[in-house]
């Protein structure tokens, strides 16, 4: 079988594909025959060594992360010999290959019918942007602030936060392209984060403030976030695109304004039920037409250096796939 492997940090020519045995799965483990995998932003950074390394510590050589959609070949001791056939969803630490062993506890069955970048979000990527939401603490009828709407998580947070009874949500991207992709997903204002006045922008779209800011860009945006909060407005932050760690003097807060943090292995160690929960919702909002993963580009494995290039210009609508 293939697999992507990188030896060494660099730009995406150190992705290597590489022959392998294929893997037999072990205890509680089951084996998938990827039909089609979701590739995340975070690999891109780690490849480089950049200092989020410190917060995804991973020895080289390292596979690459993903969400993998598939069907289930082969089974270990103690798994359900029943999921052989099955059509299944994964998130795997090993993601990129023909064959990928997951732990079976960690599946989702997948619905007839549901296409394959739907079914690729609902192990992580949509219990994340429900996540977040729920960190801020969403009430009907609150205002919401998207931060990077038309990436993988982003886009599916706008359309969750309509689900959710948000009154007005607003998404920020970097283009006009990606902003009309936003408005589709559910979005009711648009604003570009690259001009200098955004602030200026969500406050005119919201006067009276943003109830919950959605932030995975970290840095001079999350900073400024801040001041565009009405009065016990939240600020959740998931992630640091930028690759900056944005440090919040403690005065910023005095203005009835809270940060909350979110990780969704804190938010599942915290409450081990919340797995099985969230997958349940979410499906059924996917099953109902309610949520929907945009895929951008389907690559073929052979053509993942590709891959980390479009991920890397911030240049895809949703998700990009890549296709053994």
């Amino acid at each position: 079988m293939r697999r992507i492997r990188y030896h060494s940090h660099g730009g995406p020519e150190v992705l290597t594909l590489e022959e392998v045995p294929a893997p037999v799965p072990e205890k509680g483990q089951v084996l998938i025959r990827a039909e089609a995998i979701g590739a995340n932003f975070v690999d891109t950074q780690l490849r480089r060594g950049m200092i989020q390394t410190e917060l995804y510590r991973r020895p080289l050589p390292r596979p690459l992360t993903g969400d993998v959609v598939g069907t289930v070949e082969a089974v270990g001791p103690d798994a359900d010999p029943a999921l052989i056939g099955q059509r299944v969803a994964a998130a795997s630490e090993d993601a990129f290959g023909d064959l990928v062993l997951v732990d079976e506890p960690g599946l989702v069955r997948v619905p007839d019918g549901l296409d394959a970048g739907t079914a690729g979000a609902l192990p992580m990527m949509a219990p994340v942007a429900l996540g977040v939401l729920r960190a801020g603490r969403l009430t009907r009828g609150e205002t919401v602030l998207v931060h990077s709407a038309a990436g993988a998580i982003g886009h599916l947070a706008v359309q969750l936060a309509k689900v959710l009874g948000a009154g007005t949500v607003i998404a920020t991207a970097s283009t006009a392209a990606k902003l009309d992709f936003a408005r589709a997903q559910g979005a009711d204002a648009g604003v570009d984060y690259t001009d200098e006045d955004w602030p200026e922008q969500v406050r005119a779209a919201a006067p009276g403030g943003v109830d919950i800011v959605l932030d995975a860009v970290g840095g001079a945006i999350m900073r400024r976030s801040l001041d565009v909060l009405a009065p016990y407005g939240r600020l959740v932050t998931y992630g640091a695109a930028s690759g900056e760690l944005a440090a919040i003097p403690v005065a910023d807060l005095f203005a009835l304004r809270s940060v909350t943090g979110f990780s969704l292995l804190a938010a599942y160690a915290a409450d081990p039920e919340r797995a099985r929960k969230d997958q349940t919702e979410l499906t059924a909002y996917a099953t109902r037409g309610l949520l929907r993963a945009a895929v951008h580009a389907r690559l073929p494995l052979t053509e993942t250096p590709e891959v980390h290039r479009l991920l890397e210009s911030r240049a895809q609508l949703g998700r990009v796939l890549v296709v053994p």
